[in-house]
């Protein structure tokens, strides 16, 4: 055989040994990620058909005062139920040729081979995953995870199987004017309706050319940071409590560019246990005829919401 005979151990050891490095790069370098990720708000569980999250959307009318021997009402009540959301698949491959193999035949060799796949990888999985999460989960032909766009930029649709435009409490907050100049006032307006006493929005997400009119829109007395944000090296304003922080994959040019009021209390990143960023095993002669090696990288999970009213939307020019 060409090239080192423990050459699969060696491949397979340095890419589960990378693995969790892979995961914190992903997490810690991606603005949304990282904020779920501080939050507690990316959870793996166990797998099953689906992944069920409850929901509570009237209140018990049974509460009443009461005196003596006065019947207490004991209508049984709705207003509990529950959204269900699919698992989705990521996945990317790392592959080494025979040429390759043969070229790098030392220990040394075939480990710094297998980092510079892994960093290009990682840098692919990155840009997937975000682009993702801000998307409408249409992409791939609806292979891809949920994201922003469906959960929180869409009026009326069908999110976790629950249709909006026949349960209005199941759609999100949006701005009474949209796709005006922005101003203090109408985020002001999302914010306040999304929020209810102190369950209030706790990251506002946009584009970078929103971020920049919001900032013209502040006093230098006003220019606030959240401390948390700057030192994970996020640029960041303050809105009222909330910080504002900016993604590149929000398109930049549209004249009815997106700001996201999310409270991510009811939001979870769920991943299924054995298969969150996990690797595979290099194996030789997967694709048949091909002198190559290769291993995967696999997610398995969903973006998922329990409560869309407390998230807000707003489209301004941009």
């Amino acid at each position: 055989m060409a090239g080192n005979p423990d050459f699969n151990a060696i491949l397979s050891t340095t890419l589960q040994n990378y693995q969790p490095t892979l995961v914190d790069n992903i997490f810690k370098d991606l603005v949304l990620l990282n904020h779920l990720n501080e939050r507690g708000r990316v959870q793996v569980e166990e797998g099953g058909t689906s992944i069920v999250e409850p929901l509570m959307y009237a209140v018990n009318n049974t509460v009443s005062s009461y005196s003596g021997y006065d019947a207490i009402d004991l209508t049984p009540q709705d207003g509990i139920s529950a959204a269900e959301f699919q698992w989705k698949q990521i996945a990317a491959s790392i592959a080494i040729s025979g040429i390759e193999e043969a070229k790098n035949r030392g220990t040394e060799a075939i480990i710094k081979l297998l980092n510079a796949k892994i960093q290009q990888a990682e840098m692919s999985l990155k840009t997937s995953v975000n682009d993702q999460l801000f998307g409408d989960g249409t992409g791939n032909g609806g292979k891809d995870f949920n994201g922003l766009g469906n959960i929180v930029g869409t009026q009326n649709n069908t999110v976790g199987g629950i249709d909006a435009s026949a349960n209005s409490w199941w759609n999100p907050t949006q701005a009474t004017t949209m796709a005006a100049a922005l101003s203090l006032q109408n985020m002001a307006d999302v914010y306040n309706r999304a929020s209810k006493g102190s369950d209030v929005p706790d990251l506002i997400i946009t584009n970078h050319t929103l971020f920049e009119e919001y900032e013209s829109l502040l006093t230098p007395q006003v220019r606030y940071q959240d401390v948390s944000k700057a030192n994970a090296g996020f640029t960041n304003l303050m809105f009222k409590q909330t910080p504002i922080v900016f993604d590149l994959a929000l398109a930049t040019d549209a004249s009815d560019a997106p700001m996201y009021f999310l409270n991510t209390k009811y939001l979870k990143l769920t991943g299924m246990n054995g298969y969150w960023f996990t690797t595979t095993d290099f194996q030789k002669g997967t694709v048949a005829g091909v002198d190559a090696r290769y291993a995967l990288v696999m997610a398995f999970g969903e973006l998922t919401c329990s409560n869309r009213s407390r998230q807000g939307y707003l489209t301004a020019d941009a």
